[in-house]
């Protein structure tokens, strides 16, 4: 299971990490579920389209995948995250499964085409990364925010990660992790979004709402 998985990276993460780090990651996880937000489009409403760059430069299109099977589209935090690296390790082992029901794979990420292309290298993916650098198709899908300057601080020196250097922009913006599931008419038909972003959208889960489709 993804999320045994990633409970293990937690726990890791809990035994390593400075206790700082720790306090302003888990507060913002905290206010974040708190908050009273409403976060993603919900399930029924039709997705928004767009176009964005493949990691080696080609464009791709959501409606025009759509034309050829349902897209299960997943925003992710970027090369950076550990648990963004096994959430997209466990969905390579199941794009066979996807591709078997007729469907396509998209992930999406704030992070530069450099980075992404060398993500998809490191990790073997054979499905699409794509580059939202300005977060315009994550704000599109409700799942954006602006990382706020408390948690900032601590990943500039604590984590030694500047997020506007390495998304390629000035802006210190992530997408909350999620998955949604749309199908041929464009109707997002399963939406899973979570702002602890220690826990995914099971693979199994996903095939589940590709088999009703």
């Amino acid at each position: 299971m993804l999320n045994q998985t990633l409970e293990e990276a937690k726990n890791q993460f809990v035994a390593k990490a400075p206790q700082d780090v720790q306090t302003e990651i888990f507060r913002l996880i905290r206010e974040q579920q708190q908050s009273g937000i409403q976060y993603g489009l919900p399930e029924g409403s039709k997705a928004v389209d767009f176009t964005l760059n493949y990691a080696n430069g080609s464009a791709i299109d959501l409606f025009e995948q759509l034309a050829k099977g349902p897209v299960v589209l997943t925003f992710y935090r970027g090369g950076w995250c550990p648990f963004c690296n096994i959430q997209l390790r466990a969905y390579q082992n199941i794009l066979p499964e996807i591709e078997a029901l007729n469907g396509q794979l998209i992930a999406i990420s704030p992070q530069n085409p450099t980075n992404s292309l060398a993500q998809q290298t490191k990790e073997s993916i054979q499905f699409p990364v794509l580059s939202d650098k300005d977060g315009a198709v994550a704000a599109s899908y409700n799942v954006l925010f602006q990382v706020p300057s408390y948690l900032q601080e601590v990943m500039s020196s604590k984590l030694k990660l500047n997020l506007g250097e390495y998304n390629g922009t000035d802006r210190w913006i992530l997408p909350i992790p999620s998955t949604f599931v749309i199908d041929q008419s464009g109707i997002i038909r399963w939406a899973n979004v979570n702002p602890d972003f220690m826990r995914r959208s099971e693979p199994q889960d996903i095939i589940s709402q590709l088999k009703l489709l």
